[in-house]
């Protein structure tokens, strides 16, 4: 482990120095890894562990013909290395439930009966073992129960490992009774490409991870930009200019220097007057939103944002309602200037 030091507090993280792929190799040598669920994180996962040489299939319904025939498309072979989820659960010694949340809860009740003494279940997200009680997912006590959550969608998991980089990942185990689970999961953590690993628990990566989603990482920011152009817009700019102060100069230039090396240094490689202004305003949308973050994180610990998830989930036309939420979304004049924007620049031809 290597210590990190953040202003006098201390964090141990896990590298590939000290943990490396051939140690994470020979941990896993005799498993057969199921990923169970062809999604994006599930495509992502499966591939980088293929790539390194582990022992995985594949668990995806071919009814869902998108997933399956990208799992084809992948070289996934039918009866070899691609089943039906059932079929794959039985026949791996590491699940992967990597369904979506609401999936993970329906198909619980077929999956559970597929598992053996000493088998590993292993989550990218707390979600359903934190709210058992609604989702009923109570793994058998002879298994070991254990997490890795990638920081970053299964794309970039992807993307980052054939760069020869790697995605930052947290891991935890909920249940170790093999006496190896510690090892299986840092393993696992390695193989699949991440960059460093840090350690959690399934309730604080699920807080942390619900909390983020709704706030700066998707929720906030959409709902600040839609604010922001829509004030630009109100007081005669244009759409180029209120989408370029709102999203562009955002997206192509100031988080790449946050990126680099931290907002100080973005706001020391900005005018004066706009470090002066943002200083000041930074306080007062921090004041503003903390209130707002306070109360989004008490519904997540609560329960109350999964029961609305759960509930939502499970309504028959619950897919045409939210293309329609995300068509609306697109169809917006933010990001239909957006669209406009976008094919205007330099690299774009």
């Amino acid at each position: 482990m290597v210590e990190l030091d953040f202003g006098g507090i201390k964090e141990n993280v896990l590298t590939r120095k000290e943990f490396t792929v051939e140690k994470a190799k020979e941990i896993l040598k005799n498993e057969t890894i199921a990923v169970l669920g062809y999604g994006i994180q599930g495509r992502a996962q499966s591939l980088n562990m293929r790539d390194n040489g582990l022992c995985v299939i594949i668990g995806q319904e071919e009814r869902f013909k998108a997933n399956w025939d990208q799992a084809l498309a992948d070289g996934w072979v039918p009866g070899k290395t691609l089943f039906s989820i059932k079929e794959a659960a039985e026949k791996g010694t590491i699940k992967m439930y990597l369904l979506t949340d609401a999936a993970q809860k329906a198909v619980w009740p077929s999956l559970k009966p597929t598992f053996k003494k000493g088998d590993a279940l292993y989550f990218s997200h707390g979600f359903s073992i934190v709210y058992r009680e609604q989702t009923g997912v109570v793994p058998p006590e002879d298994i070991d129960v254990i997490l890795v959550a990638p920081k970053g969608s299964g794309t970039s998991v992807r993307r980052n490992f054939v760069a020869g980089s790697g995605i930052n990942s947290s891991y935890a185990v909920h249940q170790d009774f093999t006496g190896k689970a510690q090892d299986r999961v840092k393993a696992i953590g390695i193989l699949i490409g991440s960059g460093y690993l840090f350690p959690t628990t399934f309730e604080k990566e699920v807080y942390s991870d619900l909390t983020g989603e709704r706030g700066v990482l998707m929720g906030a920011i959409a709902g600040i930009m839609e604010a922001q152009y829509n004030c630009l817009r109100e007081n005669g700019h244009s759409p180029s200019e209120a989408f370029n102060e709102t999203v562009e100069e955002f997206t192509q230039s100031l988080i790449r220097l946050v990126d680099q090396n931290g907002m100080d240094w973005m706001y020391n490689n900005c005018s004066e007057t706009a470090r002066i202004g943002a200083l000041r305003w930074r306080e007062r949308f921090r004041d503003c939103t903390k209130p707002l973050f306070d109360s989004l994180y008490e519904l997540v610990a609560s329960g109350e944002e999964v029961k609305i998830v759960l509930e939502k989930s499970k309504e028959p036309d619950f897919k045409q309602k939210l293309d329609k939420q995300l068509e609306e979304m697109g169809d917006s004049e933010l990001w239909k200037a957006g669209k406009t924007v976008r094919s205007l620049r330099p690299d774009s031809a």
